[in-house]
């Protein structure tokens, strides 16, 4: 093999090793999880806002997308020499198959009615029943991490 042929052949496979990420969509609903799997193993996950996902590394090759609040955020995994693995947009949608939305005298009030219904509150609800809703979540929170 010509010295010309082995540095194209090296030169190729650098690119390769080295391509960047392509630009990915995730989409996860609200209070759920999908696992997402690497080509690579990644040193390092970086979610633009914790508020709207969070991940968990399950091992070098395997993260956990959760989604938190719907919104969009982006998510970023690099490897052990900081090149770009993913580049990802995250939407977390809400399970609307289960919402109802009252609406009384102009006040907007959204129940999941799975089975018995509770209140879960969406931005744009009534500012009293949207704040109580929060708080009794802040502090079950609050309860789950003393333990």
């Amino acid at each position: 093999m010509s010295f010309a042929a082995k540095a194209s052949g090296a030169l190729v496979a650098g690119l390769l090793m080295s391509a960047p990420a392509i630009a990915q969509q995730y989409s996860v609903e609200s209070g759920t999880t999908k696992p997402v799997r690497l080509s690579r193993p990644a040193a390092s996950v970086v979610v633009g806002n914790q508020n709207i996902a969070d991940v968990a590394v399950a091992d070098p090759q395997l993260i956990l997308l959760t989604g938190k609040s719907f919104g969009t955020t982006n998510l970023l995994v690099f490897d052990a020499e900081n090149n770009l693995l993913v580049s990802a947009d995250v939407m977390v949608t809400a399970n609307t198959a289960n919402l109802v939305t009252v609406n009384r005298a102009g006040a907007k009030f959204t129940y999941d009615c799975a089975s018995d219904c509770r209140d879960a509150p969406v931005i744009g609800d009534d500012q009293g029943h949207f704040g109580k809703a929060i708080g009794q979540a802040e502090q079950a929170k609050e309860l789950t991490e003393r333990r």
